[in-house]
């Protein structure tokens, strides 16, 4: 394989894992049916979800549907890509707010992402993805006001811009 076939390998699957991010926050199930492999399994320990890609799609959305916002970001992608085979470890960090009677707040979990990866028919998808949750917090918040403009769907302004470059 090339080094520009590599690079390319590399930039497919962290795209992959971003989306991932982007369908949880926005609610996609689309977008994040897309990530796995049909096949594909999801370890989020006993106490959350152990089962196919796409019921977790549908479990963390329905979980994400009941909070205020929902927030997740990926840093620290380490991958090892092997032709048609690829393995990942992505830290990650998911905000969460959620309100209790008139008290408003924030759940953060910090963890990992630890993937395998598979390139079938042309596209990566995730075959197996384990979860690691390496600590997490909650406490009270005084949201500092105004109204985002972001939604959490495909009214949210992003949609539009993305899709207005598509041909």
């Amino acid at each position: 394989m090339t080094d520009v076939n590599a690079l390319a390998d590399r930039f497919a699957i962290t795209d992959l894992i971003y989306r991932y991010c982007r369908a949880v926050d926005r609610l996609d199930h689309a977008l994040g049916y897309s990530i796995w492999h049909p096949d594909g399994t999801a370890d989020y320990g006993e106490a959350v979800y152990q089962g196919d890609g796409r019921g977790f799609i549908d479990f963390v959305i329905g979980q994400h549907r009941q909070t205020l916002a929902c927030s997740h970001q990926v840093t620290n992608i380490v991958l090892e890509v092997d032709g048609d085979r690829a393995a990942s470890e992505a830290y990650h960090i998911a905000a969460l707010r959620i309100a209790r009677g008139e008290q408003v707040f924030e759940i953060t979990v910090r963890g990992r992402y630890i993937d395998r990866w598979s390139r079938r028919d042309g596209r990566w998808g995730i075959d197996h993805r384990i979860t690691v949750r390496d600590f997490d917090d909650m406490r009270p918040v005084t949201p500092l006001g105004a109204e985002s403009a972001g939604r959490r769907d495909s009214s949210d302004p992003s949609y539009a811009v993305l899709h207005s470059v598509k041909g």
